[in-house]
């Protein structure tokens, strides 16, 4: 079942204290005469400056505005606020207060730093593809993310169906090192329904989101698993061999068995430049037993005396690969980083 939101304490006062400042500025409670009282509510979806929120009393969605006292709302947030009592399309609820966070995701933007893009995950399922690419590396790069921000991770491998025996050993060999570490792998197609029924499984009673470039199948797989989502199915573009774009704003679905999806836009690189080299370097599970460990405390973990990391890919500890990756990661921090955060 999905969490339940509490308000605490601090939360109730500042409930109150907002009321009391808009009673008190008599010029603008004719605004709230359309609304109802309070109750517990969750964001399904976020547009501009509005928010679609779910009641925790009678499940009904409202649309509702957004108090400029809040700073930040996004898909999967639970919400203290106000439904509309007027019939009038003018006339929304308000949204009064965001409780806290159990998690969030977030993501680096280049106009406005990290952003946060979903709250209250239990768990990232990170979608790659035999088609545009299989990339070991892009999927490093999600999981990192995703060990950032302390949400556990999956690894799907979509389109299998495309594969001969032979194509899938090679798929076998990339992707089996993830398993080797600790994460939980899945192989699916939506074409043969391969793995559709264990992602399902893996879904139910928990708040997931689906992350992954562009043309990897997300929406397809979305479709499989709720039919009545109607996601659009982008096609790859023959000119780029990128993806096209197909989810155009986050939204929060329920699996009928139990548990949410929230749906997110997709992104074809995500970036990791507002991260320390630390916070990288802690991202690749496999290398925090030696972290801490090397000769010299700057080791930069590439050809330093006495560095444990390096020894561990020469012993066969950590695969040459991931090692390979999280140097591509580290060198492309400065290059991606805006101009405006490198101090």
């Amino acid at each position: 079942m999905a969490k339940k939101p509490k308000l605490s304490d601090r939360q109730k006062r500042q409930v109150k204290e907002n009321r009391e400042k808009r009673l008190a500025n008599k010029g603008h409670t004719h605004d709230d005469k359309h609304l109802g009282e309070e109750q517990k509510g969750r964001v399904i979806g976020r547009f501009g400056k509005h928010a679609n929120v779910e009641s925790l009393v009678d499940g009904e969605i409202h649309k509702c505005h957004i108090r400029r006292t809040i700073q930040s709302v996004v898909c999967g947030d639970n919400v203290i606020f106000r439904p509309s009592l007027s019939s009038e399309e003018r006339d929304r609820g308000v949204i009064e207060v965001v409780l806290d966070r159990m998690s969030t995701l977030t993501r680096p933007d280049f106009y406005d730093g990290v952003k946060p893009i979903a709250a209250n995950i239990d768990q990232i399922i990170v979608v790659n593809a035999i088609v545009p690419q299989l990339s070991a590396h892009i999927i490093d790069r999600y999981l990192v993310a995703c060990e950032d921000v302390d949400i556990q991770a999956v690894v799907v491998i979509n389109k299998m169906e495309l594969l001969s025996d032979e194509d899938r050993e090679y798929v076998a060999e990339v992707v089996d090192v993830y398993e080797d570490i600790g994460y939980r792998v899945v192989y699916t197609s939506c074409a043969t329904q391969e793995g559709i029924a264990e992602l399902a499984t893996l879904l139910k009673d928990k708040i997931s989101v689906f992350v992954g470039q562009s043309g990897v199948g997300k929406s397809s797989i979305i479709n499989q698993l709720l039919p009545d989502a109607q996601e659009v199915v982008g096609d790859i573009s023959e000119n780029s061999g990128l993806g096209q774009h197909t989810t155009t704003a986050a939204k929060l679905l329920h699996f009928e068995q139990g548990g949410d999806l929230i749906d997110s836009p997709g992104v074809r690189e995500f970036g990791l430049w507002h991260l320390p080299v630390e916070k990288v370097s802690t991202g690749f599970i496999e290398f925090r037993h030696y972290l801490g460990g090397c000769k010299f405390t700057d080791c930069k973990h590439g050809s330093d005396p006495g560095c444990l990391i390096r020894q561990a890919v020469i012993e066969g500890k950590i695969t040459e690969d991931r090692y390979e990756s999280y140097h591509k990661i580290i060198d492309s921090l400065d290059e991606n980083r805006p101009s405006y955060s490198k101090g």
